[in-house]
């Protein structure tokens, strides 16, 4: 597993993607948080407003994500790959363990990044991170990456092409999650159970729902686990 790991992690690195992702998502966050913080009125700046452009952020990094897997479809690596190592679970979850810790860290950067950028410009006693759910907001944004690249990782494996890929990693979370709240009687309970809303009461204790914030972060793992032991089957059935 160790040369896995290794490999997949050449693999990430060795592509431009990775390397323009991390920047535009970090450059989206903390520029969001800049923005925010040199227009802000109407109350004192707080945690909460430093994560503005956090759910950009994740767009972002789960955009890298697919096309860590996809690419591989597109140009016929994974060919390789799996002819090189027989066992293609392993080759996946080496792969998504890679570009799980790389959306962490891209996660933990962009947040107190932005944080920091935040209380630089207007920083007054609302910006210092006192309760959870100020941590949460802070430094919990990794975990919401890492788990949002896991989702993205398996998508792509089920899809393998980006373009659809990329189109569901995109639409689900800023269209069709909304759009359920139009259902009659059941659409604002179907609303509260979608993953990527479930997981913004995680880091915004504000949003409310029936579940806690640490009970919503496990309800996404749980939503991504699925995904991938669903994409981690069907490689083992059909043809690369």
């Amino acid at each position: 597993m160790t040369t896995l790991l290794a490999t997949e992690r050449i693999k990430l690195f060795t592509t431009r993607s990775p390397w323009w992702s991390t920047l535009l998502a970090l450059g989206m966050t903390i520029g969001f948080a800049a923005l925010v913080a040199l227009n802000h009125s109407g109350g004192p700046l707080t945690v909460r407003h430093s994560q503005f452009g956090a759910q950009f952020g994740l767009m972002i990094v789960t955009v890298m994500a697919a096309l860590a897997i996809t690419t591989e479809y597109r140009f016929a690596t994974i060919r390789a790959t799996f002819q090189a190592v027989p066992h293609r679970t392993a080759v996946l979850l080496a792969k998504t363990a890679v570009v799980a810790v790389l959306a962490a860290v891209i996660g933990e950067v962009a947040a107190f990044g932005s944080w920091i950028t935040a209380r630089v410009i207007d920083g007054g006693p609302e910006m210092n991170l006192v309760t959870g759910g100020d941590w949460r907001a802070v430094a919990g944004l990794g975990l919401v990456y890492a788990v949002g690249a896991v989702i993205a990782v398996a998508v792509g494996t089920l899809i393998r092409q980006s373009a659809g890929a990329i189109s569901v990693l995109l639409i689900w979370p800023l269209l069709v999650e909304n759009l359920v709240q139009l259902i009659p009687r059941v659409g604002e309970d179907i609303h509260n159970w979608m993953p990527f809303t479930a997981v913004s009461r995680f880091t915004d204790s504000t949003v409310p729902g029936p579940i806690g914030p640490w009970a919503s972060l496990a309800y996404f793992a749980g939503v991504a686990a699925v995904l991938l032991v669903a994409a981690l089957a069907v490689a083992e059935k059909r043809d690369a």
